[in-house]
């Protein structure tokens, strides 16, 4: 089989994913990095670890492959919202800073008055985990690194660098992530250089997301085309064939999403949405959440028990925890508030609750974010009447029961956990000619049988949502405060906080 191998490159790994033009996986490796958080609020990587992650994953991937595959192209998917230093010949002088770094908090506040515009344009809101709002954060707080700085690069630009060499171009989906770029216009934001500091020569050129590049000759692969490709998330929407109007895709991992296709750049008129591009005529409009496996995550160590434990018991209460409600903003929150420094809170709390309550409360907070972010989606015009979802949370009947609860409608999971990867494939062959439709994907990949919604839970779910919008913008104020009161931004939370 001619196949395409995914270079899919996130926060902590790398996965190499080989799959032909039918979606099916045919091999796959991955290669890990450790997060580093020197400090507090820092979040960063170390861009050499991602240079030589991407190169071994594909190393370890084509011994592989099944005899008789032939490779016919490579394709880059990278994480969104990373900013790393480049020199003069185009490598890092810096770490990579990624999405979870928030430092930038402060220097946020400070843009409100040309916040709105700026992610109206860029279609990024103005939020701590923007390169947009690391770049102000540098300008203010470390000029020598702003003006030692020759170019400023992603995730993507270390991808390219490690399987096509330096200082070559960045794709449109890429681009529009930073906050940087003007989505509408098609060229990087005046304003937003002006906000930061950084000027029109130190970006790259902006390509679409099927440019081709050619590969460093000691990779093993030939001289096959790179498909430059695009940002993880759209990338995921393809993976799950998640194309078509009215389609979202859902991913449920350390962290989540719920995105729509669309066929042209749009931002919602109360901002609670971003939107992205994976090719010229197919945008995603959405949210993201920072927390959705990491609640699990924490309860297992809160709590002593393992994760598999503790979902028993919270599927054993009933929907609701019996009036326990759950803001679950444990590493802050994104949409739809994308307000920085958001704390979460459990309110109705009881002397009869047990961990079981307080972990389904918490299972039940998330996917109630991910309901708020599909109303979202809706009030601005965009139907939304099926759901697709992968990740590693998937994997939990209950997690996908409460999710399809909270959205009152079935989800419908991917028989491959390499959504990613896959839609990177599949862009591929897309530029090769072989997919010349990307709305025929839709078809293509293999979902598992629908899991519908318990009336009854969707019916409580329902009542409960404007509560937790409520709850939500009544004790934001109160909660900033005891942040600062109790100093919980101490190394040490951070350093938890940030692992996730």
């Amino acid at each position: 089989m001619d196949v395409v191998i995914a270079l899919d490159t996130g926060t902590t790994s790398t996965k190499a994913v080989a799959a032909g033009p039918d979606g099916r996986v045919r091999a796959h490796a991955d290669a890990g990095y450790p997060l580093q958080v020197p400090g507090p609020g820092r979040a960063e990587l170390d861009p050499v670890a991602i240079v030589d992650a991407v190169r071994s994953a594909l190393a370890d991937v084509l011994t592989k492959l099944p005899d008789g595959d032939r490779v016919v192209a490579l394709s880059l998917s990278a994480a969104m919202h990373g900013v790393v230093p480049l020199d003069a010949d185009g490598r890092p002088c810096g770490p990579l800073v990624t999405w979870a770094d928030d430092r930038a908090a402060e220097t946020v506040g400070r843009l409100h008055e040309v916040a709105a515009g700026l992610h109206r344009r860029t279609g990024t809101p103005v939020h701590p985990m923007s390169p947009l709002a690391k770049l102000a954060w540098w300008r203010e707080n470390d000029p020598e690194l702003l003006a030692r700085a020759h170019r400023w690069g992603g995730v993507k630009d270390l991808q390219i660098a490690a399987v096509c060499g330096p200082g070559l171009p960045i794709d449109l989906s890429s681009a529009a992530t930073t906050g940087l770029y003007d989505i509408m216009s098609r060229r990087w934001d005046d304003e937003a250089l002006a906000v930061t500091g950084v000027r029109h020569d130190q970006l790259p050129e902006v390509v679409s997301t099927t440019h081709r590049l050619k590969p460093l000759p000691d990779l093993g692969v030939g001289d096959v085309p790179v498909i430059i490709g695009a940002a993880d998330g759209p990338l995921a929407n393809l993976g799950l064939g998640a194309v078509a109007p009215g389609v979202a895709a859902v991913s449920l991992g350390t962290s989540g999403a719920l995105r729509v296709m669309t066929d042209r750049p749009a931002v919602d008129d109360d901002l609670r949405l971003f939107c992205y591009p994976l090719t010229d005529d197919h945008w995603v409009l959405g949210g993201a959440v920072n927390n959705a496996g990491s609640v699990l995550r924490w309860a297992r160590d809160a709590f002593e028990a393992s994760e598999q434990e503790l979902i028993e018991e919270a599927a054993a209460e009933p929907v609701g925890a019996e009036g326990l409600l759950c803001l679950p903003y444990l590493l802050g929150e994104r949409a739809p508030w994308w307000r920085a420094g958001l704390r979460g809170a459990y309110l109705g709390l009881r002397r009869d609750h047990n961990r079981g309550h307080l972990v389904r409360a918490a299972v039940e907070g998330v996917c109630q974010q991910l309901a708020l972010v599909r109303d979202a989606v809706r009030a601005a015009g965009v139907e939304v009447r099926e759901i697709r979802a992968t990740g590693g949370a998937v994997a939990s009947p209950f997690w996908v029961e409460t999710l399809a609860a909270a959205l009152d409608q079935p989800v419908r999971t991917a028989a491959s956990p390499e959504g990613t990867g896959v839609g990177a494939c599949l862009l591929a062959f897309h530029a090769l000619g072989v997919l010349p439709d990307l709305d025929a994907t839709a078809d293509l990949v293999a979902l598992n049988e629908p899991v519908g919604p318990d009336p009854a839970a969707a019916a409580r779910y329902a009542r409960m949502r404007p509560l937790v919008e409520r709850a939500t913008l009544a004790i934001a104020d109160v909660l900033a405060e005891l942040d600062d009161i109790s100093d919980t931004r101490a190394p040490g939370a951070e350093r938890t906080a940030a692992k996730e």
